[in-house]
């Protein structure tokens, strides 16, 4: 994974600021199709090669639209394809995409606009934090580690509107993989028209899904989604309009909903006690995970035993029941209740078991070995998290912890805006780094082989661990029961043998619904809402 940020802090972690409300009512008596939407964390980019924060996918997920995107059930069907076929080894897929397809500026969506997003995606120059999504593709990993040319990558146009995928090996999450914004096209003249200012703001890009984005100018905290006049499918789009705001202050989401200004309001971790009993609560778990991530490039961060002290120092219990009041304990990075193995139906974290749970007696037995070989009793070391309100409280939760558990240790809580830590971890500038991140699709790989690690690629580079995800990508992609083993030991590898991260805990999404709104879809896989089905009644 090419520098993978998708750290989803902008999203804040166990539950948001999201909100969306509801216009007042025409002089008809019909209510305007339009919501107002609050984000706690400002937008990074409307590139689909370099967004890596939740705010930013939420965006792409709303006016782009691939080969496939999920119904009102959340289960993927075709989309911008009209029809697909299956060779007999399921490697190659053959999709005819639909003629109808235009880009906002009128242009057709061809297969050459697939073609050059993704080939630009593994393109190493690129140095997406998304090109590891891409491993399943043909030669996908070869070409992201500058082995082979772009144009060696598994599609291809055969026809003006007929694409070829081929992959490495059959998987079985392929239309799942497909929904995924880093597959979207891109309008090839665009892209070169900006250049580097391409994504940058909404008036230099242009969309292909069911809204455009309006009124961003790369750095302001407001912008909207309008219905997109040239989408195939804009007749089953009912919202007008999606107004959004960036609002940091969780306090001021209840109070718009109580004062019926807002329709649907994210809660944050301050606020669920308050609201639990009030009409239109909601909660559940979601396959969100909250976790550390440590900078091996440095001194302190690179010795294994001071990370595996990190990561066994902090009481994960006391944060769900006393901080969080939602998620639970994660004590590996794959979350509970996410997914199963197709042969035996078990649970994947049930089947790999703890891996790195809270535990004084062992985490201070690390920290000495750790002391010993950096050669010091007192290190200094910096927590870094976003500005959120949700981020800051894990953030001072987990400087106590640390500094109360491990005698010697001094840390410093250094919390910015989003886009600020999102640069700042890009570029290494960071000891470590506090974020959430959820996937893209129901595989255990998504999480082992990214989660949100940073610089896992780049930095991380343990061979067994890569033989492992190589054999379960290869030799057995057909035999779930091995395949299923050989990731469990790939994860054991990555956490209780390397510490490479330290999970946190498995998020919950709380939030206040109004009856008047319809249709709004959050993400199977985390907090993203998607406004595609969604109506005022």
């Amino acid at each position: 994974m090419k520098k993978r940020l998708l750290a989803l802090t902008g999203v804040a972690l166990t539950s948001m600021v999201m909100m969306a409300a509801c216009g007042r009512n025409s002089s008809s008596g019909k209510s305007k199709q339009v919501l107002t939407v609050a984000t706690n964390a400002e937008m990074a980019t409307l590139s689909t090669t370099k967004y890596s924060d939740t705010t930013s996918l939420e965006a792409l997920q709303n006016s782009f639209e691939g080969l496939y995107r999920f119904n009102t059930k959340n289960k993927p069907v075709l989309a911008g394809a009209s029809n697909v076929s299956v060779s007999q080894d399921q490697k190659t897929y053959t999709f005819d995409l639909r003629k109808t397809a235009k880009w906002s500026n009128g242009d057709p969506v061809t297969a050459t606009d697939y073609v050059y997003a993704w080939q630009k995606m593994v393109d190493p120059a690129t140095a997406s934090p998304n090109s590891q999504r891409f491993q399943p593709i043909k030669n996908g990993t070869q070409i992201a580690d500058g082995k082979l040319p772009v144009k060696d990558l598994g599609i291809k146009a055969i026809g003006t509107y007929k694409l070829q995928v081929t992959l490495e090996s059959p998987i079985s999450y392929f239309s799942e993989l497909m929904t995924g914004a880093p597959f979207y096209p891109q309008n090839k003249k665009i892209v070169e028209k900006y250049g580097n200012d391409y994504g940058t703001s909404a008036a230099k890009t242009v969309y292909n899904g069911p809204f455009v984005v309006k009124d961003w100018s790369g750095t302001n905290l407001k912008w909207a989604y309008v219905r997109n006049k040239n989408y195939w499918d804009k007749k089953d789009i009912k919202l007008q309009k999606v107004n959004v705001q960036v609002v940091k202050d969780p306090s001021t989401a209840g109070k718009l909903y109580q004062t019926d200004k807002l329709d649907y309001a994210m809660l944050t971790t301050d606020y669920i006690k308050q609201y639990e009993h009030t009409d239109g609560y909601h909660s559940k778990t979601i396959p969100l995970i909250g976790y550390m991530s440590f900078n091996v490039r440095r001194k302190a961060t690179a010795n294994v035993h001071f990370r595996k002290a990190i990561a066994l120092a902090f009481n994960k219990n006391s944060l769900v029941k006393d901080i969080l009041h939602v998620g639970s304990p994660l004590n590996g990075i794959v979350p509970k209740e996410f997914a199963f193995n197709s042969k035996t139906s078990n649970d994947y974290r049930q089947d790999a078991g703890n891996m790195l749970t809270y535990n004084l007696k062992d985490a201070r037995k690390e920290w000495t070995e750790a002391k010993k070989e950096l050669g010091s009793n007192k290190i200094n070391i910096q927590l870094l998290t976003s500005d959120t309100t949700d981020s800051k409280q894990i953030g001072e939760y987990l400087q106590s912890q640390l500094e109360t558990n491990l005698p010697g240790l001094s840390v410093s809580l250094q919390s910015i805006p989003l886009k600020s830590r999102l640069a700042a971890t890009t570029a290494h500038n960071y000891d470590i780094v506090y974020g959430t991140w959820q996937p893209d699709y129901a595989d255990p790989v998504n999480f082992i082989s990214d989660g949100g690690q940073y610089h896992i690629n780049d930095d991380y580079n343990n061979s067994n661990f890569r033989n492992l995800l190589d054999k379960a990508a290869t030799t057995y992609a057909t035999d779930p029961v091995r395949r299923w083993s050989t990731l469990i030991e790939a994860e054991k590898q990555l956490l209780q043998k390397d510490a490479f991260t330290a999970p946190v805990y498995q998020g919950g999404m709380s939030y206040l619904l109004k009856s008047k709104v319809k249709g709004l879809q959050i993400s199977p896989y985390g907090t993203v809402l998607f406004y595609r089905n969604a109506s005022i009644k």
